[in-house]
């Protein structure tokens, strides 16, 4: 037997009417969104405010024995060291 999909469907439960479903359903919640504190906890760092103070960080250059991988950007020990391009070194990781 053929199916038309497209044809609307009418069943025994269809009689209800928009205007009985709208009343079925209070409208004073239609507007509210359900919003859990557990679903987004909070996170409270024990200790005191630190947002006031400066610190203080020393940088220290490349040192002889370290090379920056123009690859990855960071900074590593000879040891490290794989090959040279035109560009720059390129460490071990980089280069597998």
């Amino acid at each position: 037997m053929a199916t038309d999909y497209d044809a609307p469907r009418k069943t025994d439960d269809d009689t209800e009417s928009i205007q009985a479903l709208q009343e079925r359903v209070p409208d004073k919640l239609s507007g509210v969104v359900d919003v859990d504190d557990a679903d987004n906890p909070g996170f409270e760092l024990g200790g005191s405010d630190l947002s006031d103070l400066d610190l203080d960080v020393v940088v220290l250059p490349p040192q002889e024995d370290e090379f920056t991988c123009v690859n990855c950007f960071l900074v590593k020990h000879q040891s490290q060291f794989d090959h040279k391009t035109d560009l720059g070194p390129i460490c071990i990781e980089c280069a597998a």
